[in-house]
């Protein structure tokens, strides 16, 4: 079962009342300690017992932190009078105006500008600041480069595994080819060797060769004349 809800109210029994309040304030100032270091603020407790006992806590020293407090409500109630509000108000734009002031003027002088009314120790924190800026510069390009090659290299990688990805399924399809190819040689040398083979069986007839010489024009009637009558004779014989 689970702890019974604690009534908020006055411990009437003393000897309860001095236990409770020890165990409470001994949490209460780890509780201060802790937010002070994990949060970096600037904590202050005063606790005042029943006996008159006086318990403190502070992340730097109580009396500072008193003085920021009475300091910061002292601000905080001359800001409710109007006048109060407006000087505050024309004093920031007073701090600001003299800090852009300054920047433009370090601008001015990073840049080699309004060098002439510096010192040596002016003019040495100037170099010593170009010096860093420069030393700053280099790193970040040289990390940049590097990024560069990085990211070219990796691509460069992924190009190569494709390439050769690419090797290998062209050999496969050269090979594929080549199997291809001596399948149909091999058809072929059956086919040819098939129509080149004997046919078995008699032929009748006779196969006529008709050679034709270039004979002089009065020799040429004779000569057709004559295979006329060779060509009807062979005729008859084979009838």
């Amino acid at each position: 079962m689970g702890r019974g809800k604690t009534v908020i109210r006055r411990i009437d029994n003393m000897t309860s009342r001095q236990v409770t309040f020890s165990k409470r304030r001994s949490g209460l100032l780890k509780k201060a300690e802790e937010l002070s270091i994990l949060c970096d603020a600037q904590v202050g407790l005063i606790i005042f017992s029943s006996t008159a006992k006086i318990y403190d806590f502070s992340s730097t020293s109580v009396r500072s932190v008193i003085e920021r407090y009475n300091k910061v409500k002292e601000e905080h109630l001359n800001l409710l009078n109007p006048m109060s509000e407006v000087k505050f108000w024309q004093g920031e734009a007073v701090n600001l105006r003299q800090q852009l002031h300054y920047l433009q003027e370090r601008h001015g002088q990073l840049l080699g500008e309004k060098l002439s009314g510096l010192s040596i120790k002016d003019l040495t924190d100037v170099e010593n600041q170009l010096d860093m800026s420069l030393r700053s510069i280099r790193m970040k390009k040289e990390q940049v480069l590097n990024d560069e090659i990085k990211e070219l290299n990796r691509k460069g990688n992924l190009i190569r595994q494709e390439n050769i990805e690419l090797y290998e399924k062209v050999n496969l399809v050269y090979q594929e080819n080549r199997e291809l190819q001596k399948k149909d040689c091999g058809g072929g040398d059956r086919n040819e060797a098939n129509e080149s083979a004997p046919t078995h069986g008699i032929s009748y007839g006779y196969d006529f060769i008709n050679l034709q010489l270039s004979q002089p024009q009065g020799q040429r009637n004779e000569t057709s004349s004559n295979a006329m009558k060779l060509g009807l004779q062979l005729q008859y014989k084979a009838d």
